[in-house]
């Protein structure tokens, strides 16, 4: 099945006289006849369901549609993409270990990284992702233990090379974890560019409604976890269990839900999965109206008189237009940053203008949303400040929605004009 197919079919089949629709399954635990068939769950010799801080019937079909879609052996559905990112970096990763990631990501992944896992006595190198692959390099360590990058990052709009990422990784004997948020498996599958791992903020376009927070974590399969005695030496809480013995393939997966989620309860609820389902069901019809949207959008602000720049990969005059092409052909999603002329001062009044457009901080609704970072979500810094951390003080976030795309150039650009 093509991807837009998969988004109705994976994950859930009805049976004969069955409901059409997943149920949900509002229930935190399950019934078993025999204390011998809840001794084969706890010893990870039976499929089933004990727990729903564990795993829920709702939720594994959801998990199972996202695997699909990206192409891996499995996947594990968060509370959020934070504690997705989170338990992705510390199922391979403990005291004393060190990763490099991409420095164009999530300021919200940055501080997760930079400060709580610091805490943790975790070490973390960014690297500016556009740097020669020699530079990279001589950021591993012999305690490195993986690598992370946004494939289109929030909010620089930036492409990752993942091939060349991948090669550095795997040259090192370490994963490559993406972060495949904004343009989701309709438009990007990391896999196929040899990433290993890929997490998503589930909250943005796989919802795509704003009505529930959510992450996801998917297995490639693909990894040789031989280097890590995590994956390949007993579990003592599993009575001795080796992950790579027992689970082949799935072994990465399996521990991050068995181990992790059953440690730090972050696993999605029924309900929340769902919802993430209805929204998974129109992501292929939602992402190419979004990238068309956006792609006419970049165009439009690009020829107004008061905008100074436009970043959005697709653009011809955009560093990342050529990268864009190899990784996404059908488009770079509906997000997108323009500079205001007239600098803070101007971006707040155009801010103040906006009518159809909602001011909030959040992206990838299918609402169209904006943003200024120098009055609301930076207020506290100066514009000097504001550059030095890459952010322009007439910067605005535009997330395009999937209105007419009439409608929101007439908001957008008749707020430029009356700034």
């Amino acid at each position: 099945m093509r991807p837009e197919t998969k988004c109705l079919h994976e994950g859930y089949k009805a049976g004969n006289g069955e409901p059409l629709a997943l149920p949900i399954y509002q229930s935190t635990t399950f019934r078993y006849d025999t204390a011998s068939e809840v001794a084969k769950l706890f010893d990870l010799t039976a499929d089933g369901h004990m727990y729903s801080r564990i795993s829920n019937p709702t939720v594994a079909a959801v998990e199972a549609k996202i695997a699909a879609l990206e192409g891996g052996v499995g996947a594990v559905c968060t509370s959020s993409g934070q504690a997705a990112s989170l338990t992705a970096v510390l199922n391979i990763c403990s005291a004393g270990d060190h990763f490099i990631s991409s420095s164009k990501i999530y300021g919200g992944t940055v501080n997760l990284f930079s400060v709580t896992l610091k805490r943790m006595g975790i070490d973390v190198t960014f690297v500016d992702p556009d740097a020669s692959e020699e530079e990279i390099a001589k950021e591993f360590r012999p305690n490195t233990k993986l690598v992370f990058g946004e494939s289109v990052a929030n909010p620089a709009i930036s492409v990752l090379d993942i091939e060349k990422f991948a090669r550095l990784a795997h040259s090192h004997g370490v994963p490559l974890i993406v972060d495949n948020t904004f343009p989701t498996p309709i438009l990007l599958r990391p896999f196929e560019y040899g990433a290993d791992i890929v997490v998503h903020s589930t909250s943005k376009y796989m919802d795509g409604h704003a009505i529930q927070v959510g992450g996801v974590v998917v297995d490639s399969g693909n990894f040789d976890w031989k280097d890590y005695p995590c994956l390949t030496e007993p579990d003592e809480s599993y009575h001795g269990l080796i992950y790579t013995e027992a689970f082949g393939k799935a072994a990465y997966i399996t521990k991050l839900r068995v181990q992790l989620i059953r440690d730090f309860g972050v696993l999605s609820s029924a309900n929340s999965a769902f919802l993430l389902d209805l929204g998974l069901q129109t992501l292929g019809v939602r992402m190419d109206r979004h990238c068309r949207n956006a792609e006419a959008m970049a165009l439009a602000l690009e020829s107004h008189p008061n905008v100074e720049s436009v970043n959005y990969p697709t653009l011809e005059s955009n560093p990342y237009h050529e990268i864009a092409k190899k990784y996404l052909p059908n488009g770079a999603s509906g997000v997108i940053s323009f500079v205001i002329k007239g600098g803070r001062d101007a971006a707040a009044r155009f801010m103040d203008n906006v009518r159809l457009a909602n001011n909030v901080v959040h992206v990838a609704d299918v609402r169209t949303c904006v943003l200024h970072p120098a009055s609301e979500t930076h207020r506290q810094l100066t514009d000097e400040q504001l550059v030095a951390c890459g952010v322009s003080p007439g910067l605005i976030r535009l997330s395009v929605g999937i209105e007419h795309i009439d409608d929101i150039k007439e908001d957008i650009l008749g707020a430029l004009d009356r700034i």
